[in-house]
């Protein structure tokens, strides 16, 4: 596969931006190669620089969850940009989104909206702290909330893709605020939030973990949390930028019958474009300026081609059966993708899937926790994610991602990826 104008690109990139990215993982630093430059998308496939087709798992890191350049998007960020494309006011797309947001998800009574993943869950952590009056914000080990300072303690996705062990910058007096607990451990679980010297505000967590690869949580671990919390009077913080509207129409709150106090939501409310959004309860989200004391503001919050994107991309996942269809064609590829890989390398792969998001971990399993994501073999991913992309499949340059299934994808496109997915395997095992 010729990929000399990406090289090109690449080597300018990097007299430009640091590493030659405007995010880390993106480098594929971590899968021993270069990244290749798209050009430009359709439904299930992306196209690079060089003119090379790939059928693209990725999905902008799970927003297109329709498919890339769907035309009823398409459509909707054309005529909205007819109007304008960012107006620092009140526009009634922001109140058309933020009605199908709190129709679908069970927690959020109201929303906010931002413009990032980050932006969102810093807020939910300063809101849920003025609201409580207290400081200690706990989250769980492997989780990644986006890289505000409070957040970048045992870290998730490209903190532990790239081996950073936290982030040089975060002052010591932001970090001892943060606690960070393993993931589906109860008695830890519930030693910490009992500890009344430790003044905890909220806890926060992915309550599908996807960002130490995807892991679910253990049977009862959602419903104890939400118990303790409660009791305790500690602010629960759903981070769903990943699952919600992804795990189902609701999230996983949804999914799981469990109601957080605040949700954080991103990639596809947006349906592709920048946004973020956090909402919830009444009588926390009323804490926020201009109403209450909690001050938190954005330019471009609200921005009426994301409202847009985000308002068609609702609209179409709302209608009947999509997330039953989703779910059975994609959770039949793993089911398949999983066999092939049993079959060349017996005992040494284990599949998590939840829905249409999958991780195939190179280790002999189970992974239920960062640790044990832990022993998963990052060189041998590299290998397989090197291979793959060059037979035209394209995968998250991390072992520690997912997969992620769109209506787009056809069973063409996964007997494609699976009969070249067979042909990696048979390379590794020798």
């Amino acid at each position: 596969m010729n990929t000399d104008k990406s090289q090109q690109m690449f080597a300018r990139a990097q007299q430009l931006i640091p590493g030659g990215v405007d995010s880390p993982v993106r480098a594929c630093k971590s899968v021993g190669c270069d990244p290749v430059f798209i050009q430009r998308a359709n439904g299930s496939k992306i196209y690079d620089v060089d003119g090379n087709s790939y059928i693209d798992y990725i999905g902008s890191w799970g927003p297109m969850i329709l498919g890339h350049n769907h035309p009823a998007v398409s459509e909707a960020i054309r005529k909205a940009m007819l109007d304008g494309t960012s107006f620092g006011a009140p526009c009634g797309l922001e109140i058309d989104l933020a009605e199908l947001v709190i129709q679908a998800v069970p927690s959020i009574e109201m929303v906010r909206f931002v413009s990032s993943g980050t932006e969102a869950t810093m807020s939910a952590v300063r809101l849920a702290r003025g609201y409580t009056g207290r400081k200690v914000v706990v989250k769980f080990d492997g989780g990644y909330h986006g890289h505000a300072d409070s957040f970048l303690v045992k870290a998730g996705s490209g903190v532990i893709t790239l081996g950073i062990p936290g982030s040089p910058g975060v002052p010591e007096d932001i970090v001892r605020n943060t606690m960070s607990i393993p993931y589906n451990n109860l008695t830890k679980l519930e030693e910490t939030l009992r500890n009344q010297a430790l003044d905890i505000a909220c806890v926060i967590i992915e309550p599908i973990a996807g960002n130490m690869g995807v892991v679910a949580p253990a049977p009862g671990f959602l419903k104890k949390l939400r118990e303790l919390t409660t009791e305790l009077g500690i602010v629960l913080i759903f981070d769903e930028v990943i699952t919600g509207f992804r795990a189902s129409l609701g999230g996983a709150q949804a999914k799981f019958g469990i109601t957080p106090d605040l949700t954080c939501l991103g990639k596809i409310i947006g349906g592709g474009l920048p946004v973020g959004a956090y909402g919830g309860k009444k009588a926390i989200m009323e804490m926020i300026s201009p109403v209450g004391p909690v001050y938190q503001a954005g330019t471009l919050s609200g921005n009426p081609l994301a409202m847009a994107a985000g308002k068609a991309t609702l609209q179409e996942l709302m209608k009947p059966g999509f997330y039953e269809e989703l779910d059975r064609k994609s959770e039949g590829f793993g089911q398949r993708l999983l066999a092939l890989a049993n079959k060349h390398l017996p005992g040494q792969v284990c599949l998590n899937q939840m829905g249409s998001v999958l991780t195939l971990f190179f280790t002999g399993g189970p992974v239920t926790d960062f640790e044990s994501a832990m022993h998963a073999d990052t060189h041998r991913y590299g290998r397989y994610y090197r291979e793959m992309r060059s037979a035209g499949i394209y995968l998250a340059p991390a072992q520690f991602e997912g997969m992620f299934m769109s209506a787009a994808h056809t069973e063409a496109d996964f007997g494609e990826t699976l009969a070249k997915a067979e042909s990696v395997f048979i390379k590794l095992a020798e």
